[in-house]
């Protein structure tokens, strides 16, 4: 998983921008409305929803702009309607990519990744081409500092809430779960006094491609452009590239 959670950190330190922080507003406003939508306003019985406004409050979104979300996805105001898809291809040196995109216009959002892919030295492909290729997870992250404890008693405390691993990135703890475990862990966590900073369902490559020198700044390059569209939630890749590479 090092390679998931070396580009995880990069990417939060990145959201830090003013720009980054209005686009993943848009993200979060459309998870917060299609995660209404499909299973009420109430977060308390949505897990989902409830996991939307996390990461909602992890960006520093007002309340007034989340509350506004879950009504639109209510019916309570007028809202476009969403759907959830994935795109799938391969960029350079042959590592696999998997897009979850939320769009109103799948035609628009299909011609655009094509678009972004084949300009990146990238090639988009059929449903399925690499998606088996990844196991959905569970993923807490809780901030270093936020906890006395030290990484093997952060380690103990995640597999005894039923966790399968942790990953230390220096700045956060990342503790993944099965995917139907996740709410479980994160609620034993909390429990346990240790203050989470996220939690989500993410896609984990069962195996890594390392990539090096021009190949890691060419799949960067990509994996960057694919964030910046608006319609897309999440890229995931099974590219392995070097710290100093990443940086």
């Amino acid at each position: 998983m090092s390679g998931h959670s070396k580009w995880s950190t990069i990417k939060r330190k990145k959201e830090k921008t003013d720009q980054q922080r209005a686009s993943i507003f848009t993200k979060v406003t459309r998870e917060i409305i299609v995660a209404a939508k499909a299973g009420g306003g109430d977060p308390d019985n949505n897990f989902r929803l409830r996991m939307a406004i996390l990461k909602a409050k992890e960006v520093n979104m007002p309340n007034d702009n989340i509350q506004r979300a879950i009504k639109r996805g209510t019916g309570q105001s007028e809202s476009d309607n969403y759907e959830e898809t994935f795109y799938e291809g391969y960029g350079p040196a042959g590592v696999a990519v998997l897009v979850q995109v939320l769009t109103d216009n799948r035609n628009r959002t299909a011609s655009e990744m094509r678009y972004i892919f084949s300009r990146n030295n990238g090639n988009l492909g059929e449903a399925g081409c690499v998606a088996w290729m990844f196991d959905t997870k569970g993923l807490i992250t809780v901030e270093n500092e936020s906890t006395n404890r030290t990484e093997e008693e952060m380690f103990e405390l995640a597999i005894e809430a039923g966790a399968e691993d942790l990953q230390n990135n220096s700045e956060f703890y990342e503790i993944y779960t099965a995917a139907t475990d996740l709410d479980a862990v994160r609620q034993l966590i909390e429990q346990n006094g240790i203050a989470i900073k996220s939690a989500e369902l993410t896609k984990v490559p069962q195996n890594t491609i390392e990539v090096s020198g021009e190949q890691a700044q060419q799949v960067i390059k990509l994996i960057e452009a694919l964030e910046d569209n608006d319609d897309v939630q999440n890229v995931y890749s099974n590219a392995d590239i070097p710290d100093e590479e990443l940086e």
